[in-house]
């Protein structure tokens, strides 16, 4: 709890306190040190919570910006293959339209 402060430590704290405030002021003493802690526990707590935050909220537009990217790339590949090797949209390797093959005919891959 006290990281290097063994219980010697802490004994030794506790008599040169009693001797400087007395038995009377000790228990006030005690009390504001402990709420003082437990505030400074919860400010580092909050400072802690908001850091991870804006850590997550960075990482969040980080990956917002790759899935930007990555949607950019699809559509211009998806624009490079609209216009075939004929220049028409839409056409196949044979040059037929997708309406073509709907037209009913047998021959036309339509039923």
């Amino acid at each position: 709890m006290f990281g290097s402060v063994g219980f010697p430590e802490l004994l030794f704290i506790f008599i040169i306190a009693l001797l400087l405030f007395g038995p009377r002021q000790l228990p006030s003493i005690g009390k504001s040190l402990g709420r003082a802690l437990a505030e400074f526990r919860r400010a580092s707590n909050d400072f802690k919570r908001t850091i991870e935050e804006e850590v997550a909220a960075d990482e969040i537009k980080g990956v917002e910006q790759e899935i930007k990217k990555t949607v950019s790339e699809v559509r211009d590949a998806a624009k490079l293959d609209d216009s075939g090797p004929a220049g028409e949209a839409g056409a196949d390797k044979d040059g037929e339209t997708a309406e073509a093959g709907k037209s009913g005919d047998p021959q036309r891959g339509g039923e």
